[in-house]
């Protein structure tokens, strides 16, 4: 009984620590024209304006959609919370958040019987979503502590395809990227051909096919690029739980430079 309680006692301690640790990202909101975008930033231990820093742009699924401005960590923000990463890495990490009415892509989803189909449009104009998160880029990658060679991005799902959106929109912004089960229209992927990848997906993926993932591997492929290509065979949707486990993830990320 006393081994139970003591068990218990340690399991909310954890709770309650990682709850405080999520409280170092600070909330933000950006602005325009009446649209609001909430978003959750971390920096580095010992921030200095007079420094400069890489920045890394994380992009949440489906499920962490909303108006919160906390769901949004729900997968992810552990990486960058990572005491051994943030004594090692001076790194600002952003996490914006989409609202349940948008979506990071430019994506048509049908339903039917409750299962979700995706087509990827080629080219187009942004999402409410994605026109609010290029506009806060555009101003918040001009500070002077941002180093324009080394800035990120990544995101996992509907977070996976809206990095492909993003390394399209802005393709000389971003020195490496990584999407987890995500997805693009293959005809958009010459646009960021140049940018070093690395895509992850679930082998039993039931919600987003891994051919969207392949497709996008394939194409750039063919157009000179080498990413990185990994499928966890045995995953299905949340194989975001095993690309967290990478531990050249984010060594891997912070080692590209434009």
């Amino acid at each position: 009984m006393k081994r139970t309680s003591i068990l218990i006692l340690l399991f909310f301690l954890a709770i309650n620590t990682f709850a405080q640790d999520l409280s170092l990202f600070k909330k933000e909101e950006f602005t325009s024209n009446g649209d609001t975008l909430k978003y959750r930033i971390l920096y580095p231990k010992n921030f200095d304006t007079g420094k400069k820093y890489p920045v890394v742009l994380f992009l949440h699924g489906r499920g962490e959609s909303g108006s919160d401005n906390e769901r949004q960590l729900a997968n992810g923000a552990k990486l960058f919370l990572n005491e051994n990463f943030r004594n090692s890495n001076e790194v600002i990490t952003i996490f914006p958040q989409c609202s349940q009415s948008s979506y990071w892509a430019n994506v048509e989803i049908d339903t039917v019987n409750t299962k979700r189909f995706f087509t990827f449009v080629k080219g187009g104009e942004p999402t409410k979503a994605m026109s609010l998160l290029l506009q806060f880029t555009d101003q918040y990658f001009k500070n002077a502590y941002v180093d324009p060679s080394r800035i990120y991005v990544g995101g996992l799902s509907m977070g996976g395809m809206g990095t492909f959106e993003i390394l399209r929109r802005k393709p000389r912004t971003f020195a490496a990227a990584f999407a987890i089960c995500g997805g693009d229209n293959v005809k958009n992927a010459k646009k960021y051909k140049h940018v070093p990848l690395w895509i992850f997906h679930g082998g039993l993926d039931d919600v987003v096919t891994p051919q969207f993932s392949h497709g996008v591997y394939r194409e750039l492929k063919k157009l000179g690029n080498e990413p990185k290509f990994t499928v966890y065979l045995k995953a299905n949707h949340n194989s975001w739980d095993s690309a967290f486990a990478e531990p050249e993830l984010l060594p891997w990320l912070l080692s590209n430079k434009k």
